[in-house]
């Protein structure tokens, strides 16, 4: 069969498309098949339970309806899933309690704030390391030993220091957030700057280029791509902060708090919907700054 010249070409990008969307495709098949045989699997405990209190014998058929569709179940199917995050997305008022937007909102709201603060620290303390020996050897080490502290155990520890000073609200979520975000740029921003080699550092000396001038001509630029690495890095453990700072607190709102409540009163399919509700929040802010990356480097030439 004979195509149009014009048309060849878009049938070769579908062509394209579909041919790197099939292992993507078959992945996420394979995930959801082997989630529901262990749905069956874990849930059907309760199922025999209750036929042998009754003095019935269950057949497979039977069985496998009733763990996929348990109120409370060990684990939650797909579908369940999957109703749980739409009804906590579109079934709710944005305002409501109940609305998984709500609690995204609040979560974004401190772990934007916390990835500013975060983001923020760590390419000041980047450039000090790169440029000063002595914070090289002294800020280093302890932002590395800095990160062997569990957040789990540091996390409840701040809250309850700022709690005495009268800081509340979303400050102290911040402030872990930004915790957990402020080392991979650090490190990543001073991989970057330490980038460019000794030939371009001699030829920006053989050029007269102050210190300023080989920072904003030459480090800066190499590390871009190194600093966007790391942010995508820093954004996604900024967001677990957040959720983190949450839970120590009773916190009423937010993703945390839905993960408290399904917990305290065994809602597994809230717990879950929740977990998938933060799963894409971060792969949006993810997505978000890989957008960014992609301008930013093609307005200074790096990528094509």
């Amino acid at each position: 069969m004979n195509f149009p010249r014009a048309a060849a070409p878009r049938i070769s990008r579908f062509g394209g498309a579909m041919r790197s969307l099939f292992p993507i495709l078959t992945v996420v098949a394979a995930i959801i098949g082997v989630w529901y045989l262990a749905a069956i699997w874990m849930n059907a405990t309760w199922v025999y339970d209750q036929a042998a209190r009754d003095g019935r014998e269950v057949g497979f058929s039977e069985v496998v309806g009733q763990t996929l569709n348990q109120e409370r179940p060990v684990l939650p199917a797909p579908h369940q899933v999957a109703k749980g995050l739409w009804d906590g997305v579109a079934g709710q008022k944005v305002t409501s309690k109940r609305s998984l937007v709500y609690h995204g909102w609040v979560t974004l709201s401190a772990t934007l704030l916390g990835f500013a603060f975060g983001s923020a620290a760590g390419i000041l303390l980047a450039v000090g390391i790169v440029y000063n020996r002595a914070m090289d050897m002294s800020v280093m080490p302890w932002a590395i030993a800095s990160q062997t502290i569990p957040i789990l155990a540091i996390a409840p520890m701040i809250i309850v220091v700022l709690n005495s000073l009268g800081v509340t609200g979303i400050v102290p979520k911040a402030i872990i957030s930004a915790y957990l975000s402020f080392f991979p740029v650090v490190v990543g921003m001073v991989k970057g700057l330490r980038s460019p080699d000794a030939m371009q550092l001699d030829l920006m000396r053989t050029y007269n280029a102050n210190g300023a001038q080989t920072f904003g001509k030459l480090r800066l630029p190499s590390s871009m791509p190194y600093l966007f690495a790391s942010l995508k890095v820093g954004v996604a453990a900024s967001l677990v902060g957040t959720i983190v700072g949450e839970l120590p607190t009773g916190a009423v709102a937010g993703l945390g708090s839905r993960l408290l409540s399904g917990s305290y009163y065994g809602q597994t399919v809230q717990i879950w919907a929740a977990l998938f509700a933060a799963a894409i929040l971060a792969a949006s802010l993810v997505g978000i700054i890989g957008w960014v990356e992609r301008v930013v480097l093609a307005r200074m030439g790096l990528v094509r």
